[in-house]
């Protein structure tokens, strides 16, 4: 059974937000929708208020939302990386991300 979840798992998702984004909130509602059909990790970031926000917010303080999409086995997002992240940015529809999912999976 726990192979199965795994396989279901193979992507984490961070999403980079931040309080009271429009978009961010379409945002989270694109990926429960994705969610509901192919299950990922998930984690979001507020630009903002996390420890780690101003790296962040120095790369996508006029972009939020945006997402990243990696294997769930890959290290975590760091800012000096962001250049090899698959990622979407403003507004995305289900069909874009999981074209996504579907490229990190195969890489």
């Amino acid at each position: 059974m726990r192979s199965t979840i795994r396989l279901f798992q193979a992507c984490r998702i961070t999403l980079f937000t931040r309080e009271n984004c429009g978009l961010c909130s379409d945002a989270r509602s694109v990926l429960s929708k994705v969610w509901d059909t192919r299950p990922f990790q998930f984690k979001e970031v507020d630009i903002v208020k996390s420890k780690t926000g101003p790296q962040w917010r120095e790369l996508y303080d006029f972009d939020v939302p945006v997402i990243h999409i990696s294997k769930s086995s890959a290290p975590e997002e760091q800012p000096q990386t962001v250049s090899d992240a698959v990622r979407l940015m403003h507004r995305f529809t289900t069909d874009q991300i999981k074209v996504k999912m579907d490229e990190v999976e195969k890489a």
